[in-house]
């Protein structure tokens, strides 16, 4: 595990392992519509696996370790959530995306009242309905999420933030325990610092993007606070001491999360129970962002942070098989 200290200059994190997430996974309505003209409906397994592959390089890698029974429906809810991640930069009107939400929340019910609409997606979500306990209301709440985000893309506070990520990508990650029929008190608190971990460290990765378009990821009260320069980031695409004095923090806070997640298995020696395991593979790929952050001194601008990580599969084997991360 990693602690880390402040250093004067660029910030830096000495002998330490993070106490250990993508730009958020997108896909175009217009690639999904023609996707789908392509005969989704008549094979929805394969499209929602091809369109993870395509999309979720690390969601892909962690699915090979479901089980058999299970990945097809892990492949709909991982595409469920990749298709919902990109309405927000899709739309050039809110009310567009607004309309896009209301057909998942239209789906997301009628799929639970045995009628799911003749949607790629919305048939592999069916499918995993009939074997998994999988609650509406976990979907429903993606979706209000993805919704807040069209009339609020930034976030104040941290607190604000982590709301936000408790509701997506941790709320995603309860959808994978149902899947998987785990109920459980300790691994869904588990599995609500880790989405948070996952989301904060997806957005830091995806900085340039956002910040291409305009958009500040990192909290306006992190920002302010070291004085981050929103032109320079912004319009120049350059780093500077506090802007990464800003991703620091971020990212410490992130870690924290991590920790915490980590924590909640301390009473099995830091073992994850085998079966939650495929859900927990997860944090792997954040440890890893985690560390090429640390690596390029929270320059966010780095282009080594945009460079796949040709370890991470025999990182995510070796973490599934000793149960830890």
């Amino acid at each position: 595990m990693i602690a880390f200290r402040k250093c004067h200059g660029p910030p830096q994190i000495v002998g330490c392992w993070w106490r250990p997430s993508h730009a958020t996974c997108t896909l175009s309505f217009s690639t999904s519509s023609r996707v789908r003209s392509l005969g989704g409906t008549s094979n929805p397994n394969e499209y929602c696996k091809d369109l993870v592959l395509k999309h979720d390089y690390e969601g892909y890698l962690t699915a090979q370790f479901y089980p058999r029974q299970y990945q097809n429906g892990y492949y709909a809810l991982r595409a469920f959530y990749i298709e919902l991640s990109m309405i927000k930069e899709a739309v050039s009107q809110t009310s567009l995306g607004q309309a896009r939400l209301l057909f998942w929340r239209d789906a997301v019910r009628d799929i639970f009242a045995n009628k799911p609409p003749r949607h790629p997606i919305a048939l592999g979500l069916y499918q995993a309905t009939q074997t998994s306990r999988l609650a509406p209301y976990h979907f429903q709440r993606i979706i209000e999420a993805r919704e807040q985000e069209l009339h609020a893309q930034s976030h104040l506070t941290t607190e604000s933030i982590t709301s936000h990520a408790e509701s997506t990508a941790s709320t995603f990650l309860y959808l994978l325990l149902s899947l998987l029929n785990l109920p459980s008190a300790t691994l869904s608190h588990a599995a609500s610092h880790l989405g948070i971990a996952q989301s904060f460290t997806t957005l830091l990765r995806a900085f340039p993007f956002h910040a291409s378009n305009g958009l500040m990821i990192i909290p306006a009260e992190i920002t302010a606070k070291h004085g981050v320069n929103q032109q320079q980031a912004f319009i120049r695409g350059e780093t500077s001491k506090a802007l990464e004095d800003a991703v620091f923090e971020f990212a410490t806070i992130a870690n924290d999360h991590l920790i915490t997640a980590r924590d909640m298995f301390q009473e099995t020696g830091g073992k994850v129970p085998q079966e939650a395991m495929p859900v927990f593979a997860a944090a792997i790929p954040v440890i890893s962002i985690l560390r090429r952050l640390e690596a390029v001194n929270f320059n966010v601008y780095d282009a080594h942070l945009q460079a796949r990580d040709w370890k991470l599969p025999w990182h995510i084997w070796r973490g599934y098989y000793k149960r830890t991360f």
